[in-house]
C-alpha cells in the first residue's frame, strides 16, 4: 500500500497536537520557572541582610546606652568628689570647734604661766617649761600634757627595792625625755627604801599600807589620770587602777579647794627646796620646783605659799612630794633647778617622761 509523504505529516501532527496544547496552556499560566536551589539562596540572602540590619540596629542602641553610662559615672564620680571634700571639710571644721574649748582653757592657764621658755613636743606629750619667781622664791613650772598615758612611768633605783639613784641617771638610763624626784624615803641597812605604799607597773612593791598620820599616795593611773590622796583600804585605791605611784605628805589641793595643811609641816622647815605636782581640768599635769640653799627652812618656799600658787593658777588636785636635797628636775638632758645638796641626791623612785 503506497502512503504518500503529506498523510504521513497529517497523521503525526494529529497525534501530537493534544501535547503541543498542553505545553502551551502551561507557558501561558507559568510563564517563568525557577529552581529549588535558587529559591533557597535567595531566601538565606534576605535573612542575613535582615540580621545584620538588627544586628546593627542593637551596636547602635549599645552605644548610645554606653556613652550615657560613661556619663553618668562622670556625673556621679564628680559628685562623689564635691562630697567627699565637703565631709572633709566639715570633719575638719567639727573637729577644730571641738577642740577651741581645749585651745582656750590651755591658752588661758598658760596665760597665768607666762610665755615658756623651752618646749618640748611629739605625737606622745607637750612638755613646756615657765620660770616662777613671785619675789619671795625663785622656781620653776612644768606643764605637761600626756597624750600617751604610758609617756609617764616611775623608776626604782638601779631597777631594785632598797636601791637609789640620781634624777638624772634615772632619766639617761631609761631614755627619758624629763624627770622629777618622787615619793618620799626610810634609810635602813645601808639602803633606801620607797615610804609606805609604792605602786610599781601596776605591783605594790611592799603590799598596801593604810594612810596613816599625814601620808598620801600620789601616782597615775592606767588611763593617765593624776590620783592620789590617803587611802585607808587597798580596794579604794585598786577601784582608780593605779599604773604606778609613791608615798609623802602632804595633800594640798583636792577638787579644787585647799586642804588644811598641818601644823608640823607648816614650820618643818618652814621654808625649803621643794616638789609639787598637780593636775588640771583637761588632765594636764603642773609641777612646781622650787630652789633653796639649803635645808635648815630660811630659803625656798613654804607649803601654804606653794598651795596659794597651785590654786591660783586653776590646778584641781596637788601633792607635795619629797624636797629639800631630794628635789630635781631634769629636762632635755640638763639639771633645770638648783640642788640644795649642791649635787643631785640619789632617792629611791622617781617620775619620769618619755618624747
Amino acid at each position: 500500500m503506497n502512503v504518500d509523504a503529506k498523510q504521513v505529516n497529517r497523521f503525526f501532527m494529529l497525534a501530537l497536537a493534544p501535547f503541543i496544547g498542553l505545553l502551551g496552556y502551561i507557558l501561558l499560566v507559568h510563564p517563568s520557572l525557577s529552581f529549588p536551589g535558587s529559591t533557597s539562596l535567595s531566601l538565606q540572602k534576605a535573612e542575613v541582610t535582615l540580621q545584620m540590619q538588627s544586628v546593627g540596629k542593637q551596636l547602635d542602641e549599645a552605644k548610645q546606652t554606653a556613652t550615657y553610662t560613661l556619663s553618668t559615672i562622670r556625673r556621679t564620680s564628680e559628685l562623689y568628689k564635691q562630697t567627699t571634700q565637703t565631709m572633709n571639710q566639715l570633719v575638719v571644721t567639727a573637729s577644730t570647734q571641738s577642740k577651741r574649748p581645749a585651745i582656750i582653757y590651755d591658752r588661758r592657764i598658760t596665760a597665768k604661766l607666762g610665755v615658756p621658755y623651752e618646749r618640748v613636743d611629739s605625737n606622745r606629750i607637750t612638755i613646756e617649761l615657765f620660770k616662777v619667781n613671785p619675789g619671795i622664791y625663785h622656781g620653776y613650772a612644768m606643764k605637761v600634757k600626756l597624750k600617751d598615758p604610758t609617756a609617764m612611768k616611775m623608776s626604782l633605783g638601779s631597777d631594785k627595792l632598797g636601791g637609789s639613784e640620781t634624777t638624772m641617771r634615772a632619766v639617761l638610763r631609761h631614755g627619758a625625755i624629763a624627770g622629777i624626784n618622787a615619793g618620799g624615803f626610810a634609810d635602813g641597812d645601808g639602803k633606801r627604801y620607797p615610804l609606805s605604799t609604792t605602786v610599781l607597773n601596776g605591783h605594790y612593791l611592799t603590799g598596801f599600807q593604810s594612810s596613816f598620820k599625814d601620808l598620801s599616795f600620789v601616782g597615775l593611773s592606767n588611763d593617765g589620770k593624776l590620783i592620789g590622796g590617803k587611802f585607808h583600804s587597798q580596794g579604794a585605791l585598786d577601784s582608780l587602777k593605779p599604773a604606778f605611784g609613791a608615798t609623802f605628805v602632804p595633800v594640798l589641793l583636792q577638787r579644787g579647794q585647799k586642804i588644811p595643811i598641818p601644823d608640823k609641816w607648816k614650820v618643818s622647815p618652814k621654808r625649803a627646796p621643794r616638789t609639787v605636782i598637780g593636775n588640771y581640768k583637761d588632765d594636764q599635769l603642773l609641777i612646781i620646783v622650787v630652789d633653796g640653799y639649803n635645808e635648815s627652812g630660811g630659803s625656798g618656799a613654804t607649803l601654804e605659799e606653794l598651795q596659794g600658787k597651785m590654786y591660783n593658777l586653776g590646778v584641781q588636785d596637788a601633792y607635795n612630794l619629797d624636797g629639800g636635797g631630794s628635789s630635781s628636775l631634769i629636762l632635755n638632758g640638763r639639771v633645770v633647778n638648783k640642788p640644795s645638796d649642791g649635787n643631785l641626791r640619789p632617792v629611791p623612785t622617781h617620775f619620769l617622761f618619755y618624747k
